[in-house]
């Protein structure tokens, strides 16, 4: 029987698997809900839309992941409507399920998610393609969306690696791109009107329907044409789908006061790869840092308030129990209020063990009044600052706007007040980058190592450097630039490695971690890809190919053996480096312009110009507008306080919890 629960032939296979706690499922907060939850019509028509969502990775990894949680939350608010989760098994329950002749499950009802009627992932990372394969497979649901017919899910992709879905166009059936809380909402109307009719035109008919909206990509209902090159000539509307966009837009949730979500956060039984309760305090980021994908895309910013912040932070604590609250955004200690926001916080949780924490911090944002609010309450961890780039060339070129000595100024408050352990984060293989760039990485950790050392009158002084490879994104000013090949990357690496340690009055004080250029150069494929890779994807899959942002798990001679194989077959001259290392023109017509992210090309392209020239942009937050399209063209706009308002002076210990409770309501 369709939403029947599998538990009883799975339970064998848990003591056969490492770490089986987490297919069990019955998390804190979690939901199961009836099969039938909204009946059905006078004809016997099904009246529940049922979602199965997943993060395509571990269950440590996805299990904390607030998109995921957010829309699992939203939908099962809805009497007509359920939701479940699925992650990606490893490959020992994999060979179990396959041996067992059992399907790819859910683990809040252990449903088969072949029963679902939507199958919904959230790619955060492109390497995580070759777990969605596994899954659809596992689920018994053709991995080709052409060959799916009207009872198999319908298979829709979203997260930040949505804004090029070309990749896994013939995997996928649609792209949510952008906020996904009113999206997802709009989606289950239209495929429930379409159930309670009983599913007129069948597949075709639905997916035309959600394409029509202007705010679901169909892949299906675009065609792609070449030029004798291999560069993409057109993408248009296919003849057949009348009334399909030129363009498909994103979707923009305005405020976030309105979608509190989640209220009831999951907790996860076993270990996850964050143990606390997280609060988007604001969405969008307007800095311009020209490789960063998630800024670009999110734009315009727009803060939650204060209050709402300190609602369901209280709310949060109250249904999970954890003793640490992350704020997060891309650039927390940017909210409007945040000095207010931490010290209301603090104070609020006075005598109780619950510590605050923020993502890494802008060296420009950061102070002592700030980090000492984070610890009050807590225990006082390692801070973590991103320059990104050695040089203050190169963070002109990135449009990092962070001096040498804001970061020393920063360093020494730092170690000064007590903190014994900084965390530095640089990329590699930036536009434009030379060895010099890079090997001032080197010397730049020397001197917070020297300014730690002078302010703080102590030699155990600590400074991790940790480096990340650049991977070009689409929707960036960077989506033109060539990468930078592995070799090159491992040997910039290796000299950055030797010049740390040649110093011996620093070397044992400088920490060293890099990720080497191999997994960098297959993101960069996936993520700059168009809908010829597929065939590497799969061809990796048959292969074996699972796992890839786990470098455990991760093969580079297999993504290389079958992207020649794979290219080697295709009637254009294209390879791995035409995908990578190749810089793009102005004119050329990339892979995801026809989704629409609210940037103007133009304008993308013109930063990229000032990026070659070295010249800074400023934060429109407090300045005039640049003219990047997205407000007037999304009909939106930067939305940020003071709001003047001030967090009620409560504690979970005190009296104030009724007076928070009537101030809810």
């Amino acid at each position: 029987m369709p939403g029947e629960s599998l538990f009883n032939a799975l339970e064998p296979l848990l003591e056969r698997v490492n770490k089986p706690i987490q297919y069990v499922g019955g998390e804190l907060n979690s939901t199961v809900k009836d099969w039938h939850v909204g009946g059905h019509g006078p004809g016997g028509e099904e009246l529940t839309t049922r979602w199965a969502l997943m993060y395509p990775d571990a269950y440590e990894v996805g299990v904390p992941n607030q998109g995921v949680m957010i829309l699992y939350e939203v939908l099962n608010e809805r009497a007509d409507a359920l939701a479940e989760r699925t992650y990606a098994v490893w490959p020992d329950m994999e060979a179990q399920l396959r041996e067992a002749g059992l399907p790819q499950f859910t683990v809040d009802g252990h449903r088969a998610v072949r029963d679902f009627d939507l199958f919904g992932l959230s790619f955060s990372t492109e390497l995580g393609y070759t777990n969605m394969l596994t899954a659809l497979d596992l689920a018994g649901i053709p991995l080709h969306s052409v060959d799916r017919d009207v009872d198999d899910p319908i298979v829709v992709a979203g997260g930040h690696a949505a804004f090029n879905p070309e990749p896994v166009a013939d995997f996928i059936d649609a792209a949510i791109v952008g906020d996904g809380e009113q999206a997802v909402l709009t989606v289950t109307d239209i495929v429930g009107e379409w159930k309670a009719q009983g599913r007129p035109g069948g597949r075709r008919e639905v997916l035309l329907r959600l394409a029509r909206t202007g705010g679901v990509y169909v892949p299906a209902f675009y065609d792609v044409s070449y030029l004798p090159d291999g560069r993409i000539q057109r993408v248009a509307p296919a003849t057949d789908a009348p009334g399909v966009p030129w363009r498909v837009a994103k979707h923009t949730v305005m405020d976030l006061d309105a979608w509190p979500y989640p209220k009831q956060p999951l907790v996860p039984l076993a270990e996850s790869v964050h143990e606390r309760m997280s609060v988007e305090i604001f969405r969008g980021c307007t800095r311009g840092c020209r490789f960063c994908q998630a800024g670009m895309i999110t734009r315009p910013v727009r803060e939650r308030s204060i209050t709402g912040i300190g609602e369901m932070v209280e709310r949060g604590l109250a249904a999970t129990g954890f003793e640490e609250v992350g704020l997060l955004s891309l650039s927390s200690a940017d909210h409007s209020e945040i000095a207010d926001l931490t010290k209301g916080l603090a104070d609020r949780y006075e005598g109780t063990q619950t510590g605050l924490s923020l993502p890494s911090t802008r060296v420009d944002a950061f102070n002592i009044d700030l980090a000492n609010e984070l610890t009050r309450n807590g225990r006082r961890s390692g801070l973590t600052f991103a320059p990104e780039g050695g040089s203050e060339r190169i963070r002109k070129v990135i449009n990092k706007m962070v001096s040498e000595e804001d970061l020393i100024k920063t360093v020494a408050a730092a170690y000064g007040a007590g903190w014994r352990q900084v965390k530095l984060y640089f990329m590699c293989g930036l536009p434009t980058e030379t060895d010099e760039d890079v090997l001032q990485i080197a010397e730049l950790a020397k001197r917070v190592i020297e300014t730690g050392r002078q302010v703080s009158g102590r030699r155990d002084i600590r400074c991790t450097v940790s480096i990340g490879g650049f991977v070009p994104k689409p929707h960036t000013p960077f989506q033109w630039c060539g990468q930078l090949g592995v070799e090159e990357t491992d040997a910039r690496l290796l000299k950055l490695r030797e010049a740390i340690r040649a110093d011996k009055r620093y070397g044992s004080s400088i920490g060293f971690r890099y990720h080497d250029g191999q997994p960098g150069i297959v993101e960069g494929l996936l993520s700059r890809g168009d809908r010829r890779v597929g065939r590497v994807i799969e061809a990796v899959w048959r292969d074996g190919g699972r796992f890839d942002g786990w470098s455990e798990h991760f093969s580079y001679e297999r993504w290389m053996r079958c992207a020649d194989e794979q290219f080697a077959a295709m009637p254009w001259d294209v390879d791995l480096a035409w995908y990578t290392t190749r810089e793009r023109g102005e004119t050329e017509v990339l892979p995801w312009d026809h989704l629409d992210s609210g940037l103007d090309k133009d304008w993308l392209w013109e930063d990229w110009q000032d990026a070659l020239d070295e010249t800074e942009v400023d934060d429109c937050r407090w300045t005039p507008c640049f003219d990047c399209g997205v407000c007037p063209q999304m009909g939106t706009e930067i939305e940020i306080g003071p709001t003047g308002k001030t967090l009620l002076p409560l504690t979970v210990l005190g009296s104030g919890r009724q007076e928070l409770l009537e101030h809810q309501h």
